[in-house]
């Protein structure tokens, strides 16, 4: 026996591991591969030849780096620009809203089932953590539905922590932990490079349920005095949306009434609040500043729910659309959290057509479908800066670079929430635009830009990121962009379903 077909038995046995941990059938994984089924058994048995190639898609198709031997490497993207995109594609569901549900998770011991959760790296992390500290997680079919189970008791010492820094999404441990242990750790929280994020308006919100934490060498010591509650209002020093969705995930298991004030109303709040309320947990004046809830001592209940679109891909995709001069529809697009960026871009000039309204699967959340026509912008009249909900939503503003940069006149971004992502955005330069920093928080861009393509190594922020793909997309001739895993933490397939409508993406690694 040859050196190869002794170890394919050992990648077939991994394959199929894979496979099953990921809850596809044969048929399905072949058909994610554009092969047959009884390929997918001959390779599964140690039976059929490999290359690297192929190796390579059956560990994308899976998520799994284990399978993916020989592409250990930073994934990349080639771009071959100047694209007219056409047809229709749907916005998947929230990233933001997936990564709060997945933590309010640890509120109920019954079985929770989540319907079209985004597989991203974001999800991908927090799944690793859940598990890590005894929580069954199990991915249900190839829609992305995922069931929970959480243990009466959490093994929290076992918190795999290089899982835990690679993502921001911890932060929200604290609320639904502090009811369930009287001390324990968590590390420092980590994701996008933006600058310094002070996390002491959590800490200010849930003092009032008796949490104590004390920063240490890359760790936050909490301690938790079981069974306290606010005895007045809590008034949140920031409208931040994880800041109240902590203070949310610590009033749902908290036998009183809670008053948040201050509070963020944003999409993924809304949904978090809709979740809860299928948990038994009452709240009053949700898409309001002032959240009152009415907890439960304990949670024991199965539950099924499905989060809405993603008001923040949606955005992408139009920008995609915006950039390239192109007509696609954009459907189930949730039109509550994406009225102001329409409104600025239809005095910027842009053409489309809207459906009638209709309702997400939550039965909550109000959609349409957005359908685009090539446009000549012109720059806005004053500057364009984000507010909390309902203003210009603060992950929406990095779009109107690329925007800006394709309007004719001078278009002035004031990103005053985070210290560093202007900067990034100056790396429109490097295809064409004329970008100005006048400060950390301002850039000043004139267009119309005649895109050309470059070589460019991804920004540490997922927004910019995104941005500077779309970009590459009208370029002229072919671009790289570089180590996209910051873009695969927030977006699911998004260089596959651009090619879906035309754009000519490819990925590969450094071999």
């Amino acid at each position: 026996m040859t050196e190869t077909t002794e170890f394919l038995p050992r990648i077939g046995a991994l394959v199929r591991d894979a496979r099953q941990q990921s809850g596809l059938t044969q048929a399905q994984l072949a058909t994610t591969l554009d092969t047959s089924q009884s390929a997918i058994n001959r390779i599964e048995k140690g039976q059929q030849n490999l290359t690297l190639e192929m190796i390579s898609r059956i560990g994308r198709a899976l998520d799994s780096e284990i399978v993916g031997m020989g592409t250990s490497g930073p994934s990349h993207l080639r771009v071959h620009g100047e694209t007219t995109l056409s047809g229709a594609i749907d916005v998947k569901s929230s990233k933001n809203a997936g990564v709060a549900l997945l933590c309010a998770s640890l509120l109920n011991t019954g079985t929770t089932v989540l319907r079209k959760v985004a597989r991203i790296e974001e999800v991908n992390r927090l799944l690793e953590v859940l598990t890590s500290i005894g929580v069954k997680a199990t991915w249900l079919n190839e829609l992305g539905d995922l069931e929970l189970r959480v243990p009466a008791t959490l093994d929290l010492s076992s918190i795999d922590e290089g899982a835990a820094r690679r993502t921001r999404s911890i932060i929200m441990f604290l609320g639904p932990l502090l009811h369930r242990a009287g001390k324990f750790q968590l590390p420092y929280a980590g994701g996008c490079d933006l600058g310094t994020r002070t996390v002491e308006p959590h800490m200010t919100a849930l003092r009032h349920f008796g949490l104590d934490v004390v920063a240490t060498d890359h760790n936050y010591q909490a301690t938790t005095a079981v069974g306290t509650g606010p005895t007045r209002p809590i008034v949140l020093t920031e409208r931040g949306d994880t800041v109240t969705e902590n203070a949310l995930l610590a009033a749902a298991l908290y036998e009183g009434e809670t008053i948040i004030r201050n509070a963020s109303p944003n999409y993924m709040v809304q949904d978090l609040c809709f979740f809860l309320e299928k948990l038994g947990v009452r709240i009053q004046g949700i898409g309001t500043t002032t959240l009152v809830v009415h907890g439960t001592s304990s949670i024991s209940t199965d539950v099924d729910y499905a989060p809405s679109e993603d008001p923040i891909e949606a955005m992408s995709l139009i920008s995609a659309a915006i950039v390239t001069r192109s007509s696609i529809t954009v459907r189930r697009v949730p039109i509550e959290f994406m009225e102001i960026e329409l409104a600025l871009l239809e005095e910027m000039g842009l053409r489309y057509d809207r459906s009638e309204e209709y309702l997400a699967e939550n039965g909550k959340t109000r959609l349409v479908d957005i359908t685009t026509h090539p446009s000549d912008l012109r720059a806005p009249a004053d500057k364009i800066h984000p507010m909390p909900f309902p203003g210009l939503n603060i992950d929406n503003l990095p779009f109107f670079a690329v925007i800006g940069a394709t309007a004719q006149g001078q278009t002035l971004l004031h990103d005053w929430v985070y210290e560093n992502r202007a900067i990034y955005l100056t790396e429109l330069t490097k295809l064409g635009a004329n970008v100005k920093l006048m400060d950390p928080h301002r850039v000043l861009l004139e267009g119309p830009t005649r895109w050309s393509g470059a070589e460019l190594v991804c920004p540490p922020a997922l927004r910019p990121a995104v941005v500077i793909l779309l970009a590459m997309l009208a370029a002229k001739g072919t671009s790289v962009l570089r180590n996209v895993y910051v873009i695969n933490r927030g977006y699911e397939d998004l260089a596959e379903r651009l090619n879906k409508l035309g754009a000519r993406i490819e990925t590969f690694r450094d071999i």
